[in-house]
């Protein structure tokens, strides 16, 4: 039997209301506790996924908080779905409350909507629409939840020590038509300490950004001036800002002086998209009057190698293929004191380099700094030929229900959990035209492609399974 708009339609208003529910559990990553390894708000938001699982009709798994699933059908063939439910912190800015769920001129507005409780939600709603259709799948049907693809996938490395990593699948959690190439991911830190004993102006503390997946909109530094220099800091301010259009602003507070910079957020494997908050601050920081030599070598440095460029080609790994194009370099964060400075940047490098050439490259320009650099993740690059039959299998689906046959596959600079398959890609939610906001404030998803992407993931698993 196939599955019909009309069949899929009679659980809009479930699907809305349950989105909605979701997006109002604040699921940030936040101290551990027994049981919620990720935090409470991450566990609120597995358990609610799961009790709906529950409710309507599938079977169950809780992995300890880490993630869990819900199973369709018998076999020992799996097609999974992989879907996660904690989000990046909201930003600041927003039109709509990030965690209110408001539908505004038919976009349901909140933090993790696009990215990714509405394909979740729409996910488990095609599973519901397979199995009330009297679908018999020959292959096992699992939704995986995860709750740690934002910040560093632990919860599917213990979740794969217990249950078996499935053969194929995809995760709804990039972009119509296809992804069958995702580019490497790395972070690190670039760190470097400093004396500040021969200055006017005392670098306090240094501030910026909420995670290294994102490009940052705020960052501050706390400055200590002597009375004979602060009002050149104060006007430094004017001019730097009249040159360079950024946003700067500084106030005073007791008896410091508070810089903040204002940026636009994006995701980190789209900084072109935002502007850096970071970058902004540093940049004025390394022309700002009477700080010291140390520091000011140190800020010299990031200006001429970093700076505000995004593909890392003044600090040795602008890479580039045909296959996925340029390497992506995002500051994501920044904290500093009176005597050290440290940089979390994020990459994502080409498919067809490898990570340790990315780290040599910078590490040789490193060589003429006091930088020095820490590896804290390096992901390996996805890429399923076009030809493969799961590629072709979800295209001829996603033609058929939108129509589209001018878009082909595509490679992103972004990573979903397609990678913790042995074979998966990355298919939808977001449709050709639509605005990219994940990571970004106002996020948001038509409730008409909610209703839409769930009509296309009950058909691809139902093709996935028969």
């Amino acid at each position: 039997m196939q599955i019909t708009e009309k069949q899929i339609e009679k659980y809009r208003d479930q699907m809305i209301h349950h989105s909605q529910e979701l997006v109002k559990i604040k699921s940030v990553e936040d101290l551990s506790q027994p049981g919620m390894p990720f935090g409470e708000g991450i566990n609120k938001a597995l358990n609610y996924m799961l009790d709906l699982a529950e409710v309507l009709g599938f079977e169950t798994i809780n992995a300890d908080g880490y993630a869990g699933h819900a199973d369709f059908g018998q076999g020992d063939e799996i097609v999974a779905v992989l879907v996660h439910l904690d989000v990046v912190p909201e930003g600041a800015d927003w039109d709509y409350p990030p965690y209110g769920a408001e539908i505004h001129e038919g976009q349901l507005y909140g933090r993790g909507i696009i990215d990714d409780k509405g394909p979740a939600v729409a996910s488990l709603f095609a599973m519901k629409a397979l199995k009330d259709s009297g679908f018999e799948p020959k292959k096992k049907i699992r939704l995986i939840f995860g709750t740690d693809e934002e910040s560093g996938w632990k919860d599917l490395e213990v979740y794969f020590k217990k249950h078996p990593k499935p053969e194929t699948g995809f995760s709804p959690d990039a972009s119509f038509p296809l992804i069958h190439g995702e580019k490497g991911i790395q972070i690190f830190t670039l760190e470097s300490q400093w004396e500040q004993n021969d200055g006017k102006v005392l670098l306090k503390s240094l501030t910026g950004g909420n995670a290294p997946n994102m490009v940052p909109d705020h960052a501050e530094a706390v400055l200590s001036a002597k009375e004979d220099i602060q009002n050149a800091v104060l006007e430094s301010v004017g001019s730097y800002v009249e040159k360079t259009g950024h946003k700067i602003n500084i106030d005073r507070k007791d008896n410091d002086l508070v810089v903040t910079a204002k940026g636009v957020s994006a995701h980190g494997s789209t900084p072109e998209k935002g502007k850096n908050a970071i970058a902004q601050l540093l940049l004025f920081l390394r022309q700002c009057p009477g700080l010291g030599q140390q520091v000011k070598s140190v800020l010299e440095f990031y200006k001429n190698h970093i700076g505000m460029e995004l593909n890392g080609q003044s600090i040795g790994c602008g890479f580039e293929d045909e296959v996925s194009g340029k390497l992506i370099f995002n500051v994501g964060m920044v904290k500093g004191n009176e005597k050290h400075i440290s940089l979390t940047i994020n990459t994502r490098y080409p498919i067809t380099v490898e990570g340790a050439s990315v780290i040599q490259g910078i590490e040789g320009v490193l060589a003429s700094s006091t930088f020095y650099l820490t590896l804290v993740e390096d992901v390996t690059p996805l890429y399923v030929p076009k030809e493969d039959d799961l590629v072709q299998k979800l295209m001829q689906v996603y033609r058929e229900e939108t129509g589209d046959m001018v878009n082909d596959p595509i490679t992103i600079g972004g990573g979903t959990y397609a990678r913790a398959l042995k074979r998966g890609v990355a298919f939808g939610p977001l449709l050709p035209g639509r605005e990219e906001l994940a990571h970004q404030k106002n996020e948001c998803m038509s409730v008409d492609d909610l209703v839409l992407v769930t009509r296309i993931y009950a058909k691809a698993l139902q093709l996935l399974a028969k």
